[in-house]
């Protein structure tokens, strides 16, 4: 297996190509059916979700609302690929993902879904630029394609100037900005963002929500972001609530 360290320098150093790739024609809707997730405890199963229904359309903005425990991060690890269901089925772009095997299942994830969390997750030893780079180089991008898209998205998000910084150098709003750029940087119709501006303060929350949704609406992508945040919430397309283990809405 060739070492990611040296096939993000390999990238970086490369000459931007002449021009980007066209988006994916690839534009899955999210289907859950009969969802549910228990997992055991000493007394007994738990019963995080408990028959969850939903459709997400191609380019179509939704946020899940709910309480702290009520399963919303769960939920997203299935939807990510990350998590099994213990019941129900899952279909995105189409993929009945219970008939892939474990091959085809990654080759879904990587293609097809982008991640964003609370907190960033940057490789530290990376640079913005690299961190872009890195999940373009693992679906097999060309490397001056990779580069010159890595930079584009970070001139995007107002990082143009930072793209040598690595992560110990940005503040907290500039981590989560490239963070963002990381997660589309591969085109994923389906995006999946867990509290992504929770860990931020509010002037900076409002700042990278602002650029999460005007950079997911320029690329089309389908997003399901889990918050807290009613009043973000209130400004996507749909409004889910999971409740009692289900989704509402």
């Amino acid at each position: 297996m060739s070492d990611p360290r040296q096939t993000v320098r390999a990238a970086t150093a490369h000459s931007p190509a002449s021009g980007d790739a066209a988006p994916s024609a690839a534009r899955p809707n999210l289907v859950l059916s009969d969802i549910r997730r228990a997992f055991s405890q000493p007394d007994g199963a738990l019963e995080v979700l408990r028959g969850c229904d939903a459709t997400i359309l191609p380019g179509e903005l939704v946020a899940m609302v709910g309480t702290s425990g009520s399963g919303k991060s769960t939920l997203l690890q299935i939807c990510g690929l990350l998590d099994n269901p213990s019941s129900g089925t899952l279909e995105i772009g189409g993929q009945a993902v219970e008939t892939l095997g474990d091959r085809a299942r990654t080759r879904l994830r990587r293609g097809t879904v982008g991640f964003i969390y609370q907190f960033h997750h940057l490789l530290p030893e990376f640079t913005a630029l690299e961190n872009v780079i890195l999940p373009q180089s693992v679906a097999g991008v060309p490397a001056g394609e990779a580069r010159e898209r890595a930079g584009m998205l970070l001139e995007r998000v107002g990082l143009g100037h930072r793209l040598g910084h690595r992560p110990g150098k940005l503040s907290g709003g500039e981590k989560q900005r490239v963070a963002v750029a990381r997660a589309i940087a591969n085109r994923p119709a389906l995006l999946l963002a867990d509290e992504p501006t929770g860990n931020l303060d509010p002037d900076t929350a409002e700042q990278v929500f602002t650029l999460f949704v005007e950079l997911t609406r320029e690329e089309g992508l389908s997003v399901l972001m889990a918050t807290h945040n009613e009043a973000l919430a209130a400004r996507m397309d749909r409004v889910l609530r999971l409740e009692g283990g289900q989704l509402i809405g």
